[in-house]
């Protein structure tokens, strides 16, 4: 059974031509072959921005690319005929499809309203900086292009907390609404970062909690996917997404993987929203990446060590889910983080062959961002995937005794004669870590499959050998025969 590996299967800066769709359909089995089970795709609703939006700006739920409504019918990606083809083509290449929700606002009104409001300090949403005052918001969603098909609800600013602009004044500010205040069990960035953008859902407004779990229902019997990707849960009151997904469960008839996007480098506060979301849903391992960023950063100063210290794989490994980078960390977006190029094995290396976490694939590794200029990974990455794919990992045994070189090793299994794999790598000087793979496979020679170090290692009656790694790479060794095959 293959280790089981998701890609994120878009980018940011994808055009904007309405074809991903079809490109994710005509991709299916190769991603199936590099050895993925799962893959991950974009906001598949309206947007605001139509076309060119790449879906966080959710519009309306119920426009999968179907309605003329935002300057187009289709999304960025495509029409909602080609939306459900590619999932289909991808179950059928034994992919498993995860659905991006974006529940935390809206945006593109239809209509403005005349609302009671209270605006708020910006930087501290817990201080009130005036009294109830009228504002123009855009916050009525009629969806006029749509006319009422699937679904006629009118959605108003009774279904919203609060929004950031009154074109009354034309001011922009952070305003909430009526007396509503600020869900509480939010991340207390900013005092309550309850707000992020458009028009915040309210989440004790039950019509609200109705509308969301209606389109729950229409749109996983539509598309019959496999899980989600929960957007900017940190803003979110933490337990809301429990009814919805064990709704969508007992809908679907069987366990969905649920992965939710909480961006913050403070462990603490990932473990506190496990515990406060019902254990029902994993987290990105936002720590790990930034210690990737650290490292790929500290000219060789970082201690390898570390790389774990203070992340969700290591304090929580049943409900992490590490990467690399994503469509938020890449050039230009507001998360920027980029994981340098020399680096960037290291932590595919780091993530695709350790036992703990599920590890995602960024599309822009995989295939490179060419508005960006910027390369594949290339065949390392391919040779990492199918390592994983292909081996049984059998017991991880680390050797993380050098802050400059560190190594692991998987003993593979008896009734697997291709498995047993060294991993050493350095981020500064290159040199050597003696290890012990296991005795299953005494007297065999192994050599790098990244081709970075031409070192034959014999390993001795009782599996050990000492595995090289030149400066600042990184070598994986298998054995020769498994090499051999590959080629």
């Amino acid at each position: 059974m293959k280790n089981k590996t998701i890609l994120q299967g878009f980018e940011w800066d994808l055009p904007a031509d309405a074809t991903h769709w079809q490109t994710m359909q005509q991709k299916a089995k190769e991603l199936h072959d590099l050895g993925f089970t799962a893959v991950w795709l974009p906001p598949a609703y309206k947007a605001s921005s139509g076309i060119e939006d790449v879906g966080y700006g959710v519009y309306d739920h119920y426009d999968l690319g179907e309605f003329d409504q935002k300057g187009t019918v289709p999304t960025k990606y495509g029409t909602k005929d080609d939306y459900i083809q590619a999932i289909q083509a991808l179950h059928d290449n034994e992919l498993e499809v995860y659905a991006d929700i974006v529940f935390n606002h809206l945006m593109g009104a239809d209509e403005t309203e005349t609302v009671p409001a209270v605006q708020y300090n910006a930087d501290d949403r817990t201080e009130a900086v005036s009294g109830e005052e009228e504002i123009e918001a855009w916050t009525k969603f009629t969806y006029p292009g749509r006319n009422g098909q699937y679904n006629d609800y009118i959605w108003t600013w009774k279904n919203f907390s609060g929004v950031d602009y009154d074109a009354r004044t034309k001011e922009h500010a952070i305003f909430n609404f009526a007396d509503k205040g600020w869900d509480q069990e939010v991340d207390k960035e900013d005092g309550n970062f309850d707000y992020l953008m458009g028009c915040d859902l309210d989440m004790e407004n039950p019509e609200t909690v109705e509308q969301l779990d209606k389109w729950g229902k229409w749109y996983q019997e539509l598309t019959e996917v496999d899980g989600y990707r929960l957007d900017a849960v940190k803003h979110i009151q933490f337990d809301y997404y429990v009814d919805w997904l064990i709704n969508r469960r007992e809908e679907k008839g069987k366990s969905l993987f649920v992965v939710g996007e909480y961006w913050s480098n403070e462990l603490e506060k990932l473990e506190t929203y496990l515990d406060s979301s019902g254990n029902l849903i994993y987290l990105f391992d936002v720590p790990l990446h930034f210690n990737f960023y650290e490292a790929a950063n500290s000219n060789g100063e970082f201690d390898m060590t570390q790389i774990f210290a203070n992340t969700l794989v290591d304090s929580r490994e049943d409900f992490a889910v590490t990467f690399v980078d994503n469509h938020d960390t890449q050039k230009g977006q507001s998360l920027e983080s980029w994981i340098d190029g020399w680096f960037k094995v290291h932590a595919y290396t780091l993530t695709l062959l350790r036992k703990q976490g599920i590890p995602v694939v960024f599309w822009g590794d995989l295939y490179g961002i060419p508005k960006q200029e910027v390369q594949p990974v290339g065949d390392d990455l391919h040779a990492l995937l199918k390592l994983r794919n292909q081996t049984d990992f059998g017991n991880q045994i680390d050797y993380f005794d050098n802050p400059d070189c560190i190594g692991w090793v998987l003993t593979g299994d008896f009734e697997d004669p291709n498995s047993g794999v060294a991993v050493v790598m350095t981020n500064g000087k290159g040199g050597e870590k003696e290890m012990t793979v296991s005795a299953i496979h005494r007297d065999k020679t192994f050599v790098d499959i990244l081709g970075n170090n031409e070192t034959k290692v014999v390993l001795d009656k009782n599996g050990k050998g000492v595995f090289p790694v030149n400066d600042g790479q990184v070598s994986v060794y298998v054995q020769e025969e498994v090499a051999k095959q590959w080629q």
